[in-house]
């Protein structure tokens, strides 16, 4: 079983504020904003949500298939994740563009100040969903505009059940669009800010929202997340980290775990769980690709956060 992962692909530069944006922004200045933050902490890690996602799903043994749009010099990028056993054939390379750039401040609150170009990802729409086969599910996470509105509609034509995870491309996006997305999905994630942000864009209630998918998944930081569902409301609790490093990522991680929850059939408790520790496995390491575990390890630290073990005829 496959999921087509429609998506961004991007260089993150991650810089890291040892202070706190509260103590240097001043609420009755906004409007002049003109604020420095010395970074000590600077590095260039391989990101973008369909490589992030790609990544965390063949950590937990499924296949994850990226499509997205890339530059040129995404060269050692390609390379990299055809060694790690992660499938390229659809990411499509756009001449005269660089690959999409991420620039991301995140301060000691793990708040986050994000500067983004976004390059090749523009022309995420000249890929096209009915291009890959044998997938058994999909996800429209954030991407260039075009291509998500279109990949969400020709994921609904094919009959391919998928998951709509505006992420911070939300903002792009009128209520009447967000609506439509709602309609076409069968499953929605994204944070608890996005969250409200949907509900007052589009007028949805929670009610509104799943009778027309199957799931809403909201996650909430460290206090877990919650899952919606038109027969009850599922509070996952969070797996609780060895240590916080970095929160870059994190909810890309979380999503694949909802990925492989949703490849194996496993119940929205187990599903919740499982990405929930993938997000706390993530936020131990600098990076958004740099985490890793065993399986042994993964069932371990799965009985030591939730005590209860983690058995299903899965890969974990």
């Amino acid at each position: 079983m496959r999921a087509l992962i429609c998506g961004s692909m991007a260089f993150d530069t991650i810089m890291v504020f040892k202070g706190h944006f509260r103590s240097q922004i001043l609420p009755d200045q906004l409007h002049m904003l003109n604020v420095s933050f010395l970074v000590p902490e600077l590095r260039r890690e391989y990101g973008g949500c369909a490589g992030n996602i790609a990544y965390n799903v063949r950590l937990l043994g499924d296949a994850g298939v990226p499509m997205a749009t890339v530059g040129p010099d995404a060269e050692s990028y390609l390379a990299r994740m055809q060694e790690q056993g992660i499938a390229t054939d659809f990411i499509r390379v756009v001449e005269g563009e660089y690959t999409a750039q991420g620039f991301v401040t995140t301060d000691l609150d793990d708040n986050q100040i994000w500067a983004f170009h976004p390059g090749a990802m523009q022309q995420s729409h000249l890929n096209k969903v009915t291009d890959a086969k044998d997938i058994a599910l999909g996800i429209v996470a954030p991407d260039g505009r075009e291509g998500m509105l279109q990949h969400a509609q020709q994921f609904r034509r094919t009959g391919i059940p998928f998951i709509f995870d505006p992420g911070q491309g939300l903002p792009m996006f009128d209520g009447p669009e967000l609506r439509q997305f709602v309609d076409q999905a069968t499953w929605v994630a994204m944070n608890d800010y996005e969250w409200h942000m949907l509900q007052e864009r589009t007028g949805f209630s929670v009610a509104n929202v799943t009778e027309r998918v199957q799931a809403v998944i909201v996650t909430r930081g460290a206090e877990g997340s919650t899952i919606y569902r038109a027969e009850g409301t599922e509070v996952i609790p969070p797996a609780v980290p060895q240590a916080v490093v970095d929160p870059t990522g994190c909810g890309d991680a979380y999503r694949a775990g909802i990925i492989h929850g949703l490849l194996h059939g496993l119940s929205w408790p187990v599903t919740g769980r499982v990405a929930s520790l993938m997000g706390a496995l993530k936020i131990e390491v600098r990076g958004t690709q740099n985490h890793r575990f065993t399986m042994s390890e993964f069932r371990t630290r799965y009985l030591q956060s939730f005590g209860e073990p983690l058995a299903h005829a899965g890969a974990v």
